[in-house]
């Protein structure tokens, strides 16, 4: 009998757009070279591996080129895969022992809601070439303990950007996440994400840089609660709300492959 491995696309409500994640199933905990080949083999953003221990699933994330400290979307698409395929009861909400620590998430109507830690960033001095690499001229430069977030004057900015993506990966940082306020009607900010040194040139929605971006707006609208947009190709819709060190993301997630690995 192979392992049971599914695709779930996660923070949309239909198939083919928000951020697809695989979502590998363990009877056992595996070695991480074969967790990372296997991520090289799905050559999704992120592969998600997870096996039951007492009341909580150990939960690692890979992307095609390393393991990853948090992930969000692949997160919500272990969630949904839980739920979905038995393995809790509907009502039950999963609990994840992760490199994060203790990651928890609940089923709020069609919506799934994610407890992730707050990862503020603090003002620096812009790397020489960020701004050559995006291609932009910040109005802000931060950076957490991941991504480096560059604000820029208008979501038009957001939108148009073309990196140079081999300039952008020789600056040291997991990736960099690009806002500015929305000026689409029904969000309050928008976003793209970029990590070529993780072996992702732009990932299609992020729930980790999230939890940078609901304390970082949420100082500048002096507000908690946001409905936030990721303007890749594929686009997606992440709810946050920010409560002190916590950041709650909501997102919807679809099931579009199940299989087994040989």
């Amino acid at each position: 009998m192979g392992l049971r491995i599914f695709q779930v696309d996660a923070f949309t409500d239909k198939p083919f757009a928000g951020n697809p994640a695989a979502v590998c199933v363990l009877p056992e905990p595996r070695d991480a070279a074969w967790m990372q080949s296997v991520a090289q083999e799905m050559n999704l953003s992120e592969t998600a591996f997870l096996h039951r221990q007492a009341d909580a699933y150990n939960l690692r994330w890979f992307t095609p080129a390393i393991e990853v400290d948090l992930c969000g979307h692949a997160t919500l698409a272990s969630a949904h895969v839980l739920w979905e395929a038995g393995y809790l009861k509907p009502d039950q909400p999963a609990r994840f022992s992760t490199r994060s620590g203790l990651l928890t998430a609940e089923r709020k109507g069609g919506w799934i809601e994610l407890d992730f830690p707050a990862e503020r960033e603090e003002r620096v001095t812009a790397p020489s070439d960020l701004g050559r690499a995006l291609g932009v001229t910040p109005t802000y430069v931060g950076k957490n303990r991941f991504d480096y977030l560059v604000e820029v004057a208008s979501e038009e900015t957001v939108r148009n950007l073309k990196p140079d993506l081999a300039l952008l990966g020789d600056i040291p940082a997991r990736g960099f996440i690009v806002t500015s306020l929305a000026s689409t009607q029904g969000f309050d900010f928008v976003s793209r994400f970029f990590a070529p040194r993780a072996g992702i040139n732009e990932d299609p929605v992020t729930g980790s840089t999230h939890c940078c971006l609901g304390p970082f707006w949420g100082t500048r609208l002096k507000k908690n609660e946001f409905v936030a947009y990721q303007a890749s190709a594929r686009g997606g819709v992440v709810r946050v709300r920010v409560s002190g060190d916590r950041v709650v993301l909501g997102g919807q997630a679809v099931t579009v492959l199940r299989g087994e690995l040989a």
